[in-house]
């Protein structure tokens, strides 16, 4: 199914002397103009396309990428604002809008703000900065612990406003921000906590990683790097433990009981592996 507003990946069926056209399915053939056809494009060719409409309301495959697609939430610059609404650079020819009625507040040139990208009733592809009709106020099925994805979004006054996973709000409280953060970044985290409110307080470092000490935090992070486990027991010769980790034996078994104490690691008879 070909759509609008996402990457799409399609078949070239016909050459014209502006471009080529793709088959769209049940959108019909899609025009890609001249100036976006790879070097190397002929029929039969599969090409990955994003779908939009141009400035003459005509559905449009570029081969370039806009910074983000529908169903997804940016921080984009105001270009342009006029009498219907404000104009955001998204990384193509034709600026993104966002109409005044999907505006918390009136949108200024050369300031940047937080949107969703959506398809209004037209299939045109619009902005809304009304963030909080695109997010889950329902309890949220996180463990604590889990790895998710994060936006930030604001600054208040206990901490930073982020959107789990395109789908919750979240709060990192300062006490947990171990690193600087910015508006529109996106970002790992944790799961802290989630409250009987339905509220969420994240971190960005997993609960019990700020406890563990430095040749942990090594033996963890090479864990990691090797897709999570490694092929040296207690038994390996102390020469294999300290080309890779740079440790003595000793302090390699004593960090590694400390990690399956606190239960981020399993010890198997030939590797330890990451829980």
């Amino acid at each position: 199914m070909t759509e609008i507003g996402k990457s799409n990946d399609l078949r070239v069926v016909k050459e014209v002397d502006f471009g080529f056209y793709l088959d769209g399915g049940e959108l019909g053939e899609i025009l890609l103009p001249r100036r976006y056809v790879p070097d190397d494009c002929s029929i039969d060719k599969i090409l990955t396309v994003f779908i939009y409409r141009d400035s003459e309301d005509r559905l449009i495959a570029t081969t370039e990428m806009p910074y983000a697609v529908v169903d997804d939430f940016a921080l984009l610059k105001v270009v342009a604002v006029n009498k219907v609404g404000a104009f955001l650079d998204w990384g193509l020819p034709k600026d993104l809008m966002v109409p005044f009625r999907e505006q918390n507040v009136r949108m200024k040139a050369g300031q940047s703000y937080l949107v969703r990208l959506y398809l209004d009733s037209s299939l045109r592809i619009a902005a809304s900065a009304k963030l909080d009709r695109y997010l889950d106020t329902w309890q949220a099925h996180y463990d604590v612990g889990q790895e998710v994805d994060l936006l930030i979004c604001m600054q208040s006054d206990i901490g930073y406003k982020a959107i789990i996973n395109s789908s919750h709000w979240g709060v990192i409280h300062f006490d947990d921000l171990f690193q600087t953060v910015k508006k529109g970044e996106s970002i790992t985290g944790f799961i802290k906590k989630v409250r009987d409110d339905h509220k969420i307080d994240l971190c960005l470092k997993k609960p019990g990683y700020e406890k563990i000490d430095g040749i942990s935090k090594t033996i963890l992070d090479t864990l990691k790097k090797q897709g999570g486990q490694i092929f040296i027991t207690d038994k390996s010769p102390p020469e294999e433990i300290r080309a890779l980790f740079g440790i003595s034996k000793k302090n390699y078994k004593k960090a590694v009981g400390t990690l399956y104490k606190k239960r981020l690691l399993t010890i198997e008879s030939d590797r330890i592996r990451l829980k």
